[in-house]
């Protein structure tokens, strides 16, 4: 029974080529984007699995309410991470790094001893010797226990010792960073390269050399281990401890006034376990890591069950559409002794093979768009066939969702009477076009919900990237590792000058955009008119020319000058922000204390975004200082290849054992928002995959209805009815469903994008315009989707339906 069963399988799908065809396909597409979801929601969910000790690993967070906003921060001072382990005998161990890994930028100047010419690479850490067995990381070569011992020792990763010491044993190599050559690093070890799916990703560790062992000055990531037995709450209560005995006497002694100290004292320590770190950390924290984001873990994991179940819709519409066709069949079956339960296991049976069709086609498809949806999400994904789970999993799913997808049909056409369909007086009743119905209005309004999110993410992306930022980030290029210029860093300045093509430039390491330096310092305003307490501030140390170059507007006082030789001692700029966190109301002139030194106000800039859109502007301040590891120079527009030309011939001049490293200002800005671009792309990608399967499940229903009412349309033609009236008897129900899917999913639509845009501190207004385009383009994919049965039947010929067969 079970051959035979196959066999009318196998006929049914050769008689029924372009149906076969769509049932098959639109499975296909459903189960390859659905696998590929699968598979980056698998890896998404796996980040920091890896550690034996995942779930007693911890990064230290602070959080602090500061003017009535909520702070967050994972950077602490040195003796931090030791004081914590004296401490508390619920930490096993704790340990400290830092470092250009923990950021977007970061390259440095490097090359190996004996090389004559100085390469770019990323990804150094520098951490504690503490690191090792927290972060579980083994040396291939060398010493676990010495490594990061001596202050000129440098662990590599397995990657970077096969590029630079391809013939061997790395141990005991000298490196050269920043062209410091009296500063040479020794390879103490080799460690293996870190997996793609752990927050932290570098190739280069090196031990903390800094001394300062001051409360005060906060630069490190700090990670403990607890003991099995503690008890996190409680020991985050005990945390507070170290503010009340280390943080407020540091303070103290610095001069801080009581209000200081009153925000001190509402400071918290939080123990973020590790596997939370990559999609549950808040933006807030400002970390420099590249992280996901939960929520779209989860609207991926419900696009995917969308696609999934829209797919299994279609199965079930198209095998009702062509119902009729297989009404004889199931009568003449009947009528010969078949039994329901045969013709449900014959059914089912079909169900079961299109379904392991498709999933074979689905699996298939997945892999070959794999290599495009890695590039798109920046992921290294594999399709993981030898695991030994993968192919049971896939049987499996593709016998319970043929068997679901198959139930309906299956009874529905096993439920036919004989002596109806033998008489041609077969009706499909009234429940099924309802549930049908029904059924192409949830698939239109998850199609609608999807263009409306797709809209909206292209909004707010152009919104980001047009965006006045209160400095010209256009034509501004920046050249990379001019550290290694030294003392020939001004004259290098003055021939840039000199070319026709530039009309800036500006020396120093602190730029308008994440992965460039950074560095925060607590303000306080002498005047006596102004708020008491302190203002944390970012501080920046740059030239006479870098507000010029980057056209950041000066509303009160000046730009520092030449002229005034105060200004490379105690001037200060700051941004209106901090002027008026500080409640200065005027000022210019004005007294500010950092506990380093006194400072006058001598410019106040306008407020420009110097980090991602879904921060805040916060406070900053510019002092002068000697930065000279990024120069900035501001091109003309007429040419900008002859102008990079000519900046080329200028450094290789002065630098001639390293190639010119550049980039764009513009471009690092895009950089720093690649996440919500690259999710954009994705969810734009599978918006495309849900709206395609809808169209199909469309299509099927618009066959149904036109096999249905062939024979009411042959009347209709025969006594005179024009081609306008039956495109529009056959076409008008479906845009009344698809009007109703649009109310529908307006609001719901509403309320995802709102949720999504509220990551952001600048942002676009919804506006009944992006409903309006969403509806609109709803509606001409359906009418394109509906057209061609419509328009086949209006032009088909009456004798051909009417005539008995």
């Amino acid at each position: 029974m079970f051959k035979n069963h196959l066999k009318i399988a196998w006929r049914s799908i050769k008689k029924e080529k372009l149906f076969t065809f769509i049932k098959i396909g639109g499975f296909a597409v459903g189960i390859a984007a659905c696998l590929l979801i699968a598979l980056f929601i698998k890896d998404e969910l796996s980040y920091d699995e890896h550690y034996a000790n995942s779930e007693r690993l911890y990064r230290v967070v602070l959080e602090a309410e500061i003017h009535g906003e909520m702070k967050k921060s994972t950077h602490f001072p040195l003796p931090f991470a030791e004081t914590l382990e004296a401490d508390f005998p619920e930490i096993e161990k704790a340990g400290k790094i830092f470092g250009s890994a923990l950021s977007s930028g970061g390259k440095r100047v490097f090359r190996p001893s004996g090389e004559s010419q100085n390469v770019f690479e990323e990804g150094f850490l520098y951490g504690d010797q503490s690191v090792f067995e927290l972060l579980e990381i083994p040396l291939v070569q060398g010493n676990t226990e010495d490594a990061l011992t001596g202050p000129g020792n440098m662990v590599i990763s397995e990657s970077k010792a096969a590029k630079y010491f391809p013939n061997g044993d790395a141990l005991g190599k000298t490196l050269i960073l920043d062209d410091n050559t009296s500063r040479p690093y020794t390879v103490s070890g080799v460690m293996p390269d870190f997996p793609t799916n752990a927050h932290l990703d570098f190739d280069f560790l090196l031990p903390i050399e800094d001394t300062n062992m001051s409360w005060t000055s906060q630069n490190y990531f700090t990670y403990v281990l607890l003991d099995e037995k503690s008890n996190v709450k409680e020991l985050q209560n005990k945390m507070h401890s170290i503010i009340e005995n280390y943080v407020i006497p540091a303070q103290i002694q610095r001069g801080r006034d009581a209000s200081f100290i009153e925000v001190l004292k509402r400071i918290e320590y939080r123990l973020q376990p590790i596997s939370d770190i990559h999609l549950k950390s808040d933006v807030a924290m400002a970390d420099g890591l590249q992280h996901g984001d939960l929520r779209f873990v989860w609207l991926f994991a419900a696009i995917a069950g969308s696609i999934l179940l829209l797919a299994c819709i279609n199965f079930v519409n198209l095998s009702t559409a062509k119902s009729a066709n297989r009404a004889k069949e199931v009568g003449l079956r009947k009528t010969v002794g078949a039994f329901k339960s045969n013709l449900v296991a014959q059914f089912l049976t079909e169900s079961v093979v299109f379904s392991l069709i498709s999933f074979v086609l689905g699996v298939l498809t997945a892999w070959l768009l794999l290599p495009f949806f890695n590039s798109m999400a920046e992921k290294s994904i594999t399709i993981p066939f030898t695991a030994l789970w993968f192919l049971p999993i896939i049987l499996l799913s593709a016998l319970v969702i043929g068997i679901i997808a198959g139930l309906y049909p299956a009874f529905y056409l096993s439920a036919f009477r004989p002596v109806n369909v033998l008489k041609g007086r077969l009706s499909t009743g009234g429940k099924s076009g309802k549930l049908r119905s029904g059924l192409v209005v949830f698939q239109f309004t998850t199609s609608v919900v999807l263009i409306i999110g797709t809209l909206i993410i292209y909004k707010q992306m152009d919104f980001i990237l047009k965006k006045e930022l209160g400095y010209e980030k256009e034509l501004v290029v920046i050249l990379e590792g001019a550290n290694v210029l030294g003392n020939k860093a001004d004259n290098f300045k003055d021939q840039l000058l000199q070319l026709s093509q530039v009309t800036k430039v500006s020396r120093s390491d602190y730029l308008p955009v994440e992965g460039s330096k950074r560095n925060q310092t607590t303000f306080k305003s002498l005047d006596e008119a102004a708020e008491s307490g302190g203002v944390l501030s970012q501080t920046w140390r740059v030239d006479y020319d870098y507000i010029k170059t980057l056209g950041i507007q000066v509303v009160e006082g000046r730009d520092f000058s030449r002229e005034f030789a105060s200004d490379s001692v105690n001037s200060i700029i700051i941004n209106q922000k901090m002027a008026s966190d500080l409640g200065l109301d005027n000022p210019i002139g004005k007294q500010l204390d950092n506990n380093f030194q006194q400072w006058t106000v001598v410019g106040v800039v306008e407020d420009f975004h110097f980090k991602s859109l879904k921060e805040n502007i916060t406070a900053l301040a510019f002092t002068l200082g000697n930065d000279i590891g990024t120069v900035a120079v501001k091109i003309r527009s007429e040419d900008i290849n002859e102008s990079l030309a000519s900046i080329g011939a200028v450094w290789d001049r002065n630098v001639p054992i390293q190639a010119l490293s550049y980039t764009f200002l513009n471009q690092k800005f895009a950089q720093m928002h690649e996440d919500v671009q690259r999710i954009g792309k994705i969810f734009n990608s599978f918006a495309l995959f849900a709206i395609f399967v809808a169209c199909l499940g469309l299509f099927a229903l618009s066959a149904f209805m036109v096999e249905q009412r062939k024979k009411e349309i042959s009347i209709r033609i025969v006594l005179g009815a024009p081609f306008k009236s039956i495109y529009k008897l056959l076409t008008l129900d479906f845009m009344k469903l698809i009007l109703v899917s649009i109310v529908i999913a307006v609001p719901i639509g509403w309320y995802m994008m709102n949720r999504w845009l509220e990551d952001f501190a600048y942002r676009i207004n919804i506006g009944w315009e992006t409903f309006l385009a969403a509806g609109a383009i709803a509606l001409v994919i359906a009418l394109l989707t509906i057209s061609y049965q419509s328009i086949s039947a209006a032009m088909t010929q009456p004798l051909k339906s009417l005539r008995t067969e």
